[in-house]
């Protein structure tokens, strides 16, 4: 079987930074374990709760010492850049010299927890250093536990806990997508301007490359059978027991052939490999004598253009989008990989964060169209209760969305998307038979192909996003927590065969909060920025209003509960009244984290 390529790299590490006041003969020995214990308790939660993508405890770096002074400070900034360290959180139970003892490197996101006791002035040390951040430039979240501990007490509080987590996900994928690329295969489908790449984007805000290669390179490669063969035949062979092809809803008069849609099933088949490969590379092909393409390009998030120079004479790339961004194919259970359909970069950074945030696959759709409860009354006869009753969003596209959304997965009898290292093959294996492969509509891909089939479980807590770019603004993520709806099978099939019915459906029903953009569902349809979201499993709102303070990018609607939202502490400095102004305005003044 091919070898997972991905991880070459090492993964970031997390340095815990145990900070303490300087002053000897009395006052630091008091202070050496209490402060060395926090660093270490801080990392054991870190290390038991996190994972990276393929699966491993999250790592973390502790200084040699605790931290008293500028040269500690700078002994600890060479060990964590000898280390690999992407992500800084400082812990300390006392009083210390903000400037002498803090993180200074304005490229790796920091935090700062405090120890809320009254023998000794931690409280005062993290507002004080938390100024000196803010003074300098360099925003830094803050970690202030509610309740007072008593000195010896080594546990973390709850909330403490939460906001720790909540910070180190957040700070982790930022430091994941640090010299990554973004992969474009072919350039711009159909005037969509997410697929107009922005490479200042990706360089400032995120810290990625932009590699480039041209639809072509798919046909070289099949043509000269730059792929491993024997990898073909046994993927061909799963496809032909796994992959169930549904029926052609095509007009008869332009349906293909048996032997044109079989000869499609083998070229769907090596695009899967070939796109995987130029993402990540295949030491198998060096083997074969594919050196160069043997390396790929580094990718952790492609896209493909496939619309229309390529689907208007080759199979489309449903079946490629499909099976990559699941955590299954023919080589077993492992991590997704991220295809964003049409090339829509700026959807496919939205799969990223969410990906990033959770291990799961993502769920690559349109928002397609809103259905009132009043709407879905007159056309069914139906009235909408439950999850429902205040309208759906239909989410369709035709075929990239992972074969996880179809909630084939299971946790406590609830359907659920999971990290692949908790699927089992029974969970696999119900996925591919709840999805049918159903021949492409002619009318839109000329060149034929398959578009995978489902319909997403209902009951589902999920997080749809969107990153959307404004001319003289910059970037700005949309979020919207809610939940997949299940309708009754006759009233799904009248919705869904008023638009393309061999396409994956997900029915979802926003939160509502009453106000601005959540007043009603109409106004998260009428209020989204695009017509592409990423929908990713769990209710991940707040942490991607963290991750997106981190990039320095505003958030323009999102229906977290304010008691949620965790930033920097300097974006409170702009104003506390109005936090969404207030994240524009701290944004606009901070600029691009890699600028």
């Amino acid at each position: 079987m091919t070898k997972d390529a991905r991880w070459k790299q090492d993964f970031p590490k997390i340095g815990i930074r145990p900070t303490i006041d300087g002053r000897r003969k009395g006052v630091r020995e008091s202070l050496e374990g209490m402060t060395m214990n926090l660093a270490k308790a801080v990392s054991s939660l870190l290390s038991e709760t996190l994972r990276y993508p393929d699966g491993s405890p999250v790592e973390c770096v502790i200084a040699d010492t605790c931290i008293g002074g500028v040269a500690e400070a700078a002994a600890c900034a060479d060990k964590f850049a000898k280390a690999g360290v992407g992500v800084s959180i400082t812990v300390t139970p006392c009083w210390c010299y903000g400037t002498e003892t803090m993180d200074m490197d304005p490229a790796i996101p920091k935090a700062v927890w405090g120890f809320n006791g009254t023998e000794r002035p931690g409280a005062v040390y993290l507002a004080a250093v938390l100024s000196a951040h803010a003074q300098k430039g360099l925003p830094a979240f803050g970690i202030y536990g509610r309740d007072v501990q008593d000195l010896n007490d080594p546990s973390i509080p709850a909330d403490v806990q939460e906001k720790l987590l909540r910070f180190a996900k957040a700070g982790l994928a930022v430091a994941l997508m640090k010299g990554k690329s973004y992969l474009a295969i072919g350039s711009v489908s159909m005037g969509i301007a997410g697929s107009m790449i922005d490479p200042d984007f990706f360089q400032e805000y995120l810290g990625m490359r932009n590699e480039y290669v041209d639809m072509s390179e798919i046909t070289r490669r099949i043509e000269e059978e730059i792929y491993d063969p024997e990898e073909y035949k046994t993927a061909l062979a799963w496809v032909k027991e796994n992959c169930k092809e549904g029926p052609d809803n095509n007009p008869a008069d332009i349906q293909t052939s048996r032997e044109k849609k079989d000869k499609d099933w083998e070229t769907v088949v090596k695009m899967t490999q070939i796109v995987r490969d130029l993402m990540v590379g295949n030491q198998r092909l060096e083997e074969l004598g594919f050196a160069e393409e043997a390396m790929g390009h580094n990718a952790i998030v492609s896209g493909f253009q496939g619309q229309r120079q390529w689907t208007d004479h080759f199979p489309n790339g449903d079946f490629h989008e499909a099976i990559l961004n699941s955590s299954f194919d023919w080589n077993g259970i492992r991590a997704p990989y991220l295809v964003a359909t049409e090339n829509d970069s700026l959807n496919g950074v939205s799969m990223l964060f969410g990906y990033l945030l959770t291990n799961t696959a993502q769920i690559f759709a349109d928002v397609r169209t809103y259905w009132s409860p009043d709407a879905v009354k007159r056309v069914t006869g139906h009235e909408l209760t439950g999850l429902g009753q205040n309208g759906l969003l239909h989410l369709i596209n035709s075929g990239p969305a992972a074969l996880d959304g179809t909630g084939e997965q299971t946790r406590d009898g609830k359907p659920v998307m999971k990290p692949f290292w908790e699927i089992t093959e029974e969970e696999a294996n119900k996925c591919l038979k709840a999805t049918s492969w159903r021949p492409a509509a002619v009318e839109y891909f000329r060149g034929g192909g398959f578009s995978s089939d489902f319909l997403t479980r209902g009951g589902m807590p999920v997080t749809m996003s969107r990153l959307n770019l404004v001319k003289g603004l910059g970037p700005v993520l949309q979020i919207a927590e809610g939940y997949t709806v299940d309708l009754p099978e006759e009233v799904h099939d009248k919705l869904d065969r008023r638009t393309d019915p061999t396409w994956p459906t997900t029915w979802f029903a926003p939160n509502l909060t009453g106000e601005g953009a959540f007043t009603d569902v109409y106004s998260v349809m009428d209020n989204w920025g695009a017509n592409h979201g990423a929908i990713s499993y769990g209710h991940i709102g707040a942490d991607l209003i963290t991750l997106a303070s981190i990039l320095r990018i505003p958030v323009s609607m999102h229906n977290v509960s304010e008691d949620q939202i965790f930033r920097p502490r300097a974006w409170g400095l702009f104003g506390t009244k109005d936090p969404e102004g207030a994240d524009y305005r701290a944004c606009q003044n901070f600029g691009p984290l890699y600028k």
